[in-house]
């Protein structure tokens, strides 16, 4: 079988249901598997998903496994030599999974191709590709400091211009040889930034390449995790956060690391003396619209959490709890 393509489905029935109709609708001239992996949804998804496509692969996690684990159990049912990482809201509109796979077999320099994101209307998503593109965006500083964050994170040079660093892991394929070579996606992770971890182990066997003919659909569908209320001070969510710290632990070491956990310290801390002072000034409430400054000092609370067992490298789930989901208590 040339192609296994893995679905995590949690709670997503309708999107799954339509984002394998897209497959099956825009797919040929390959040999491929859809295996759908729930991460125990506890709703009807395995009868609404089996009864539009009663030839899937059905897989159970048993519990909210997240993405990474999630993946690594699809990696374990795949049959396929190419596996396709598809997230449940995306939809194909063209024959992408078959070019994808023809494109990555025929290069053996590359280790991975990401697929572009589209909105519906067919614009594209911004989506960071290189790691200190996103880097520069962890940083709360304001705009007139860019230009000494790009000196300190300068953009990488590559000879090859569809060559990038970061996948976007909504549309990812890699071989199973590179899978035995790199090995599965790290289990610390819950959600968000596991695709970076894998990229820096992907990126030592081959390129990690996006194409402009390679694209496909994302919906982006809402989840208890994806940040809200974003402004320029509170740029994250808390999930989102806490994995992305995780992963410069990982990749970049102890320095990094810890600058990263002081400076949010040092940003919440005066953004609060900041607001109180202006409304002094203004002869106001000095706690008049602290909920910006809140929510940031909620969310480093959070991560202060996560400090010790981040800074040792502890092996475990860097899952938020429900309670510590500043996101969702401020939707």
């Amino acid at each position: 079988m040339n192609v296994s393509i893995i679905i995590v489905n949690y709670k997503s029935a309708e999107l799954t249901v339509n984002c394998i109709t897209s497959i099956k609708n825009y797919t040929s001239e390959i040999t491929y598997e859809v295996v759908v992996v729930d991460n125990f949804s506890e709703d009807n998804s395995e009868s609404i998903i089996k009864k539009s496509h009663p030839d899937i692969v059905w897989v159970q996690t048993g519990y909210n496994a997240g993405f990474s684990r999630g993946n690594n159990e699809g990696f374990n049912a795949a049959k396929g030599n190419y596996v396709l990482l598809l997230n449940a809201d995306t939809l194909l509109f063209e024959n992408t999974i078959a070019l994808t796979f023809n494109r990555l077999r025929e290069n053996k320099d590359i280790s991975v191709i990401a697929g572009l994101q589209l909105f519906p209307d067919m614009s594209q998503m911004p989506y960071f590709r290189n790691r200190n593109e996103f880097r520069k965006f962890l940083y709360v500083v304001p705009n007139r400091f860019n230009p000494y964050l790009d000196r300190i994170f300068p953009e990488p040079k590559f000879s090859d211009p569809n060559q990038a660093e970061l996948p976007c892991g909504a549309f990812m394929m890699v071989s199973r040889e590179t899978i035995n070579k790199v090995g599965v996606m790290d289990e610390d992770f819950f959600m968000y930034a596991e695709d970076f971890e894998w990229a820096s182990r992907l990126r030592t066997v081959g390129k990690l390449c996006y194409f402009d003919d390679i694209r496909f659909i994302h919906l982006e569908k809402p989840s208890p995790f994806r940040r809200t209320n974003i402004t320029p001070i509170n740029k994250f969510g808390t999930q989102m956060q806490v994995s992305n710290l995780l992963w410069i632990r990982k990749e970049y070491g102890l320095l990094p690391y810890l600058f990263l956990i002081f400076h949010y310290i040092t940003v919440a801390i005066f953004f609060y003396v900041w607001k109180i002072t202006v409304n002094i000034l203004k002869f106001r409430n000095p706690f008049f619209q602290l909920r910006s400054q809140k929510i940031l000092a909620l969310k480093t609370g959070v991560y202060l959490k996560f400090f010790w067992k981040t800074l040792f490298k502890i092996k475990g789930f860097y899952k938020i709890a429900e309670a510590d989901n500043i996101d969702l208590k401020y939707s």
